[in-house]
């Protein structure tokens, strides 16, 4: 689908969502406002973190930081109705793609058994502009991708079945927000408030950035932007996967 493509409603006809993403606050760019509807409706959203985001204020180490910012994602999903966060301790900046990623995702799916996985851009580049992502997002995202068959596979990482973990092939899509190839959106309308207000939680992270990406404000003119594609309203895009 080309960038000025209409978008189609995403799938209503599932209960639980799994959201695997690499940092702290990358949900908050993108997602938050349709986890808030989802969680509105009742539905089950968990989120998995691969890091606790440690490298990423200039201006705190990563001793202090990490900490502090696992506090933040955890109070951030709070506010779109998320209680279960996971980290699972890789090293963030330098996230690799291979086998340890792709098992503890495995793993993951395996635990919350989700219908719906969402996880964020995992391509080059980022919608509207030749800007490149950076490795950890495309590393972890072609894990998640590459995990939902692992977690199907019962003689893909054996050890989980020493753990309990049974395998899980329930996952019928991916979710990709703030993908380049965005097909599907969510009118997030009446949840756009507690979408900035999921990124303001991440206040420390936050007050260590310059430039647009420090200002909340551009949330709102992106839904904005992204509904003039699905009918005028505040609307979230992902590109959506089947996996079945």
């Amino acid at each position: 689908m080309t960038e000025d493509a209409q978008l189609a409603p995403m799938p209503e006809d599932w209960e639980r969502a799994l959201a695997v993403v690499a940092h702290p606050d990358d949900l908050e760019y993108g997602s938050s406002g349709a986890i808030a509807r989802w969680t509105d409706e009742g539905r089950s959203v968990a989120y998995v973190l691969a890091t606790r985001g440690e490298a990423g204020i200039d201006g705190i180490t990563p001793e202090e930081a990490g900490p502090l910012r696992e506090r933040e994602q955890i109070a951030s999903a709070r506010v779109v109705g998320v209680e279960t966060v996971e980290f699972l301790d890789h090293a963030d900046g330098v996230i690799e793609y291979g086998l340890p990623l792709r098992r503890d995702i495995a793993a993951a799916i395996r635990r919350h058994r989700p219908e719906l996985v969402v996880m964020t851009n995992h391509h080059e580049t980022w919608p509207g502009g030749p800007w490149l992502n950076m490795a950890d997002h495309r590393n972890v995202g072609l894990a998640t991708l590459d995990a939902v068959r692992d977690a199907a596979n019962r003689w893909v990482f054996r050890d989980l079945l020493d753990e309990g973990l049974e395998p899980w092939s329930g996952v019928r899509w991916v979710a990709v927000a703030a993908s380049p190839k965005a097909t599907h959106a969510v009118d997030i309308t009446a949840t756009m408030d507690r979408a900035v207000d999921s990124l303001k939680a991440h206040r420390a992270y936050l007050d260590g950035l310059s430039g647009p990406m420090a200002d909340t404000g551009f949330l709102r003119e992106a839904a904005a932007e992204t509904g003039k594609r699905f009918g005028g309203v505040l609307a979230c895009a992902f590109e959506l996967i089947p996996m079945q």
